[in-house]
């Protein structure tokens, strides 16, 4: 089956096309000029590529990537997720949202994910012996990225050598590493020890100008999840959590040059603090990056193509011939206003219309 979608003005990562045609055959993108099956007339709307969720967890199973998919998320970049047999099921769900994942996460043993019902116990890691078997295990397991949780100290968190040790054996195993850190002692502990994504901004403060310096210089990417930042600072404020450090912080980001991903934590989890809705929280994350100073061309870049590229995912995320036909059809410019991508006129996933 072939199809072709005509007069859609195309987002291609800086800004829209004139109005053109796009055709894909099964389930990637094909060259505009072959015969098709199927016409679909555009109506001069926005056709962008499927939205890539940079943080987001699978709790409910095809529940979670059916939502996802229903607001135009076509790929969901999964931060925790276990048992292996319940993930690995997940990842070859079709017709829905398609799922990467860190299996399970490395975390101290005092903080809150180790306390979580059912954490496995071997994502709890105390020395750097114990985080050599962890990454190993994790390329045993199919991780395709490593998940820290970074706390500004023992014993809720691991100790500095161990952080440290763990990304370096990530990093020989040719994998990413991704720090949850939600204070700025989180921040200095992931920058210190040299990881490669850091998740979430902080509620306790704003970054400090070093902190911002050094992860410019090492190329540190930011997925700041705003809303879950947004969420969690409401349930907290007679802690002194405030949301305006996190706001305040990602404009730092963006002002210093730094990558910034869309991300939203998305999950149903058993003692979550909060939990953003799969797929509709993605299109509140966008508004709040506006608010932080990134442009609407910056946002979408940042849930296509920026994080395709960071995470190596290179099947998708553009339009061109070749590329999965993840495609999300929108009714008005998204890259003057960010809220136009609610306007959901269409969603495929690897060719197949889903709404």
């Amino acid at each position: 089956m072939t199809t072709a979608i005509e007069n859609v003005r195309v987002f291609d990562g800086t800004g829209l096309s004139e109005p053109r045609r796009v055709v894909f055959e099964g389930v990637v993108l094909a060259d505009a000029a072959i015969p098709t099956d199927e016409v679909i007339d555009g109506g001069g709307a926005t056709l962008l590529p499927g939205l890539i969720d940079a943080h987001m967890h699978t709790v409910l199973g095809r529940v979670d990537l059916e939502n996802l998919a229903h607001w135009g998320v076509t790929t969901g970049l999964d931060m925790a997720a276990w048992p292996l047999e319940f993930l690995n099921a997940m990842r070859h769900e079709n017709g829905v949202a398609q799922i990467f994942s860190a299996t399970i996460p490395a975390v101290g043993p005092g903080g809150n994910h180790a306390k979580m019902p059912g954490f496995p116990a071997d994502g709890i890691v105390t020395t750097p012996e114990q985080a050599r078997a962890f990454v190993e295990q994790r390329v045993l397991d199919g991780a395709d990225y490593i998940k820290i949780v970074t706390e500004a100290a023992p014993p809720a968190g691991m100790d500095q050598p161990t952080v440290d040790a763990i990304v370096q054996v990530a990093h020989e195993h040719g994998l990413l590493v991704v720090a949850h850190s939600i204070t700025t002692g989180a921040f200095r502990v992931a920058v210190e020890a040299g990881v490669d994504v850091s998740t979430h901004a902080p509620l306790d403060a704003v970054l400090d100008d070093a902190t911002v310096s050094r992860m410019r210089e090492m190329g540190m990417v930011s997925v700041p999840t705003l809303t879950m930042m947004e969420g969690t600072a409401q349930l907290f404020a007679a802690r002194g959590l405030r949301y305006e450090n996190a706001r305040e912080s990602v404009a730092k980001l963006h002002a210093a040059g730094i990558r910034i991903l869309t991300g939203t934590d998305a999950n149903s989890a058993p003692g979550a603090p909060f939990g953003p809705k799969h797929g509709e929280s993605l299109h509140h994350e966008f508004e709040l990056l506006t608010q932080a100073g990134l442009s609407p061309v910056e946002v979408l870049a940042g849930a296509t193509s920026l994080t395709a590229n960071t995470f190596a995912l290179e099947d998708r995320a553009v339009i061109e011939p070749g590329k999965r036909a993840d495609l999300l059809l929108v009714d008005g410019d998204p890259t003057t206003d960010i809220t136009a991508t609610r306007n959901i006129v269409g969603v495929w996933i690897a060719g197949e219309r889903i709404r």
